[in-house]
């Protein structure tokens, strides 16, 4: 009985620890890490969030860019952060595509880094120059057919998804382009503008501004659906290439080890925000997807992931050194 009694007092005592802890989190600044240079999607997104939480939860919440090498730079540093919730990590789909293709890396994103919660999904879409004469999908691939080798496509860096979806749309079309990689959306972006580089496979919120302005030209998006932020710009799978199906996520992970419920505060500020009606309408502006999952469904869809990319990196023999 006094085993039982001594056991019970543990089991108490961890559980009031823990409540004392969500109690008191956060009790100092907190830090999301954007892997990629600033105005990309990741970075808006990032930023969106810090706003609210810094209201919410009466501590400053400040987002830094530590871009490089396809977001695993930005992604190390938090996974070899301490587990206390005070250094985050926004991520996105690229993680998972990294973790297959590149050959190096240093932590593990399915066992150093814990699922907190997706924010949004949004739909990547191919954007030219708009000088490249092509107006349709179609004009753009006999445009490459034509000139192999001659044109470019930016990404935010290798292996990530606009890099795994370029290499994607080269196998599905017969083409050859060539891949220039950079630290995030926004300096690729620029160089589209500028003509350096003549096709993006971007998220719909980095690309929109430009095809907006009228500086760059949309063609497609990759997911099955239209985004609602470009209902006139029809879909690879509707177009070109039946069963395309790609998008990109962003959500934050923390180090593992954080303590669960310091994880649940941060998971309920996200689905706070992404509920909140002006949000919701801010996101259907610049082709966002609401998403505000669990921790553990954000977890299975980095598992699920893993898998896929895997077997399509494999595929395409896409390898990073």
């Amino acid at each position: 009985m006094g085993k039982f009694r001594y056991l019970a007092a543990l089991v108490l005592s961890a559980a009031s620890c823990g409540f004392a802890h969500a109690q008191s989190y956060p009790s100092k600044p907190v830090k999301i890490v954007v892997p990629f240079a600033a105005g990309g999607t990741t970075d808006i997104l990032a930023r969106m969030l810090a706003q609210r939480m810094t209201t919410d939860l009466g501590q400053p919440v400040v987002v830094e860019n530590k871009p490089g090498a396809g977001a695993t730079v930005g992604a190390e540093y938090v996974a070899r952060s301490p587990a206390d919730g005070y250094t985050l990590l926004m991520a996105a789909a690229h993680h998972t595509i990294a973790q297959n293709v590149y050959a190096k890396l240093t932590y593990n994103i399915g066992k150093d880094l814990a699922p907190v919660g997706i924010i949004a999904m949004v739909p990547n879409v191919i954007v030219v120059n708009a000088a490249v004469p092509a107006k349709t999908i179609q004009e753009l691939i006999a445009l490459a057919k034509a000139q192999p080798g001659k044109l470019n496509y930016g990404s935010a860096g290798a292996g990530t998804a606009h890099h795994m979806f370029g290499e994607m749309f080269k196998l599905r079309s017969g083409t050859d382009i060539v891949h220039i990689p950079y630290k995030g959306s926004a300096p690729a972006v620029t160089d589209l503008v500028a003509g350096q580089v003549q096709i993006m496979f971007d998220t719909v919120t980095s690309a929109l501004p430009q095809i907006k302005a009228g500086k760059t030209r949309a063609l497609a998006v990759t997911t099955a659906k239209r985004s609602s932020a470009l209902p006139d710009v029809p879909s690879l799978a509707e177009t070109v290439m039946p069963g395309f199906d790609a998008g990109t996520w962003f959500g934050i992970m923390a180090p593992t080890g954080t303590p669960p419920d310091v994880i649940q505060k941060i998971n309920a500020q996200i689905v706070k925000m992404v509920n909140a009606p002006e949000v919701r309408k801010q996101f259907q502006e610049i082709g966002a997807e609401p998403i505000g999952d669990t921790p553990a469904e954000m977890g299975a869809q980095i598992q699920a992931e893993l898998v896929a990319y895997g077997e399509l990196a494999r595929k395409i023999n896409l390898k990073v050194d």
